[in-house]
């Protein structure tokens, strides 16, 4: 199996990396389909895994189908380890509980907080019971339906990431858990919107998968431990039709750029949390798993905070 199929197989069931977990027992849709809504459909089945360029329009459109066909399934076969109400930073499981990475869980009561790349609004949901006043939003309508299906009374919005439908200064805290920041073409357009929406000496905290990852194959045994490919390559990872349309996208960026994405967007960047793997994690899930996560980082967790 090539590099790029490997990559498209375990993407296409990774979604979020905080989703690890045990899976459900059941296949059956756990929302009410509509008419006209085809999950899993012939796009995924049959797409191409290659390298190429794809702008911000294109993956935008590109995800937003790519999460609204797949939602369900991601819901069954993740929302066990999920819960209703959990915050878990990765597949290592550092829980905001234990981390503190927004601050002391009873300073967050009463506070204004944005998350971005929802989903089902689990993390939401834990601020809310923390007293804080979140708001959840995704670009998917399919995972955001899943957030109304367990329930809260916290907003939830549909929008892309780019373009934050809130007026400036609307937050003290924004977060996200592997949420928009793998999938756009331009991460300091989402930085900068973010920034907009905080209020002076607001936070952001968002993790993505360590840049390290993308020079090793994504297989959880030993065949995923020697790098196969350049860690500076930075074309975007996409799987496309057979029209040549792009129907999921990750971007590639190295730490560099990372660090460098938040300084331009005039973040400070206070800390840089690499979670390694603790011991009662035994979990395998794609290509996460105990033995890698022992010897090579996973997650890359940055702590942002707005002057």
């Amino acid at each position: 199996m090539s590099q790029e199929a490997a990559q498209g197989l375990w993407r296409r069931f990774r979604g979020h990396p905080r989703r690890l977990g045990r899976k459900s027992t059941t296949r059956e849709p756990i929302i009410q389909e509509s008419e006209t809504y085809e999950p899993g459909g012939p796009e995924d089945l049959d797409a191409e895994a290659t390298r190429r360029d794809a702008g911000i329009a294109e993956s935008s459109r590109a995800n937003r189908g790519w999460w609204d066909r797949n939602a369900d399934e991601y819901q069954i076969d993740h929302g066990t380890f999920l819960g209703d109400d959990r915050f878990v930073w990765g597949p290592e499981g550092l829980d905001e509980v234990e981390a503190e990475l927004l601050g002391p869980p009873e300073e967050l009561k009463g506070k204004d907080v944005l998350e971005i790349g929802a989903g089902a609004a689990q993390c939401s949901r834990w601020l809310a019971g923390q007293g804080a006043r979140p708001v959840a939003l995704d670009l998917s309508h399919r995972q955001l339906q899943h957030s109304l299906r367990i329930g809260g009374s916290f907003p939830l919005v549909c929008a892309d990431a780019g373009a934050l439908p809130f007026a400036d200064g609307s937050f003290d805290l924004a977060c996200s858990a592997y949420g928009a920041l793998p999938f756009v073409a331009d991460p300091r357009l989402v930085l900068r919107e973010v920034r907009r929406v905080l209020r002076p000496g607001g936070r952001f905290v968002f993790s993505v998968t360590h840049p390290i990852r993308w020079a090793f194959p994504d297989e959880p045994g030993p065949e995923g431990l020697s790098v196969s490919s350049s860690y500076f390559d930075r074309t975007p990872y996409v799987e496309q039709d057979a029209e040549g349309r792009a129907v999921y996208v990750e971007h590639h960026r190295t730490l560099g750029d990372r660090v460098r994405d938040v300084v331009a967007s005039d973040f400070r960047l206070v800390d840089l949390v690499e979670p390694e793997w603790p011991s009662w994690n035994s979990s395998e899930w794609g290509g996460w798993s105990p033995l890698r996560g022992n010897l090579i980082p996973g997650t890359a967790i940055f702590v942002c905070e707005r002057d």
